[in-house]
């Protein structure tokens, strides 16, 4: 019988080989991501204008004394903070509740339920705003109507200072709330039925499962969405873009949107930059804060 020559395999090509497949998306990190945050730490040091980039000097600090001194900066912190807070402990809670109520059984109803609650996270942020700009609408939008019709008063919604930012919430929490519910539905889901039978058999009660069971065995989702969650709302634009603009009053204002204006209305490159670095370092500090303090806590299967 003839033997099989096997050939021998290069040792500098199974080295070299792995860093060749992931060149193409390294590169595309370094060029889309590393290389603008560098240039922003960079600029955030220098007075530039969009205007004139070529007169541009270096002015150390200057830029974020400014911006911490400024009033406009301090509320749009303070919104960042309240929306990002409210956003989510409210959506953790209720995309959980949801996830239990629909992934019990599968259902029609069910089904049906998961598609209604999923439906508003496909559909354009455009829309969505047009839509509720309207509905909102203090003299003729229906949620007032509504309220008339209830016997109950009437609200300026985005229009006032005192509700913008809770207007502005509602619309998020429409808008989000369903995605992060199928996530759990998927956690729940994944659940070996075994454990829950054991916990049926040694007459735990539901409460009892559901603390001592259902939540650490589900907690690596729970710890994920989490931090998606507090770096998304910490950057959120599109939504305070779209229906406030910020106002009234600065009522609505965050950090990107400050950013925006600094950047693209005020022609001041140098502290939209500054403004990007603090939201970096922010993200940065609460994302290490929360490895420290819940990594431990979260059980991987």
């Amino acid at each position: 019988m003839e033997k099989k020559q096997f050939k021998k395999e290069n040792p500098l090509k199974r080295v070299v080989a792995p860093y060749l497949e992931i060149l193409p998306a390294m590169a595309a990190i370094m060029i889309f991501v590393i290389y603008p945050m560098i240039r922003a730490i960079t600029m955030s040091f220098y007075d530039t204008s969009l205007v004139n980039r070529s007169k541009s000097k270096f002015v150390g600090l200057k830029n974020f004394i400014g911006m911490f001194r400024s009033t406009a900066f301090k509320k749009a912190m303070v919104n960042t903070s309240i929306y990002t807070l409210v956003m989510v402990v409210a959506t953790l809670i209720l995309a959980l509740l949801f996830a239990v109520w629909m992934g019990k059984k599968e259902t029609k109803l069910n089904q049906t339920a998961q598609a209604v609650v999923f439906l508003p996270h496909v559909i354009s942020m455009v829309s969505v705003a047009m839509i509720f700009t309207q509905m909102m609408e203090p003299r003729y939008g229906i949620f007032n109507t509504i309220l008339s019709a209830l016997g109950l008063p009437s609200s300026q919604w985005m229009q006032s200072s005192e509700t913008a930012l809770k207007s502005v919430l509602f619309i998020s929490l429409w808008k989000n709330i369903g995605y992060y519910t199928l996530i759990f539905i998927a956690a729940l889901q994944s659940i070996p039925v075994s454990i829950l039978e054991a916990a049926a058999l040694d007459k735990a009660g539901e409460l009892k499962t559901f603390f001592k069971i259902t939540l650490p065995m589900i907690s690596p989702q729970i710890f994920f969405t989490l931090i998606i969650l507090t770096i998304g709302n910490f950057k959120v634009f599109d939504t305070i873009r779209l229906t406030t603009a910020g106002g009234p009053n600065n009522a609505t204002t965050s950090i990107v949107y400050y950013i925006y204006e600094q950047a693209f209305v005020k022609a001041d490159l140098g502290r939209a930059c500054a403004g990007a670095v603090v939201l970096l370092g922010v993200s940065l500090v609460l994302t290490l804060l929360y490895f420290k303090a819940l990594s431990k806590k979260v059980h991987y299967q």
